[in-house]
């Protein structure tokens, strides 16, 4: 993993602002729960979430699309 690939909670908030604040810590919070503990790096008292596994966790909640049969 590389440095620039690591981002603080407000980062994260900047580059995806379709995740309010609220919602990633309410996420860091449940990480054993929810999977999002694969996401994460805990240094000292500080939370970090790695890019890559972020996106990796997201696609992983892709819903399925619905595909209409023919009538």
């Amino acid at each position: 993993m590389e440095g620039d690939n690591v981002l603080t909670v407000n980062q994260l908030v900047e580059e995806y602002p379709a995740f309010p604040e609220a919602t990633v810590r309410w996420w860091i919070f449940n990480a054993d729960r929810n999977g999002f503990a694969n996401c994460l790096l805990r240094i000292g008292g500080r939370v970090y979430v790695d890019r890559t596994a972020f996106s990796d966790w997201l696609n992983q909640h892709r819903i399925e699309p619905c595909v209409a049969e023919p009538v």
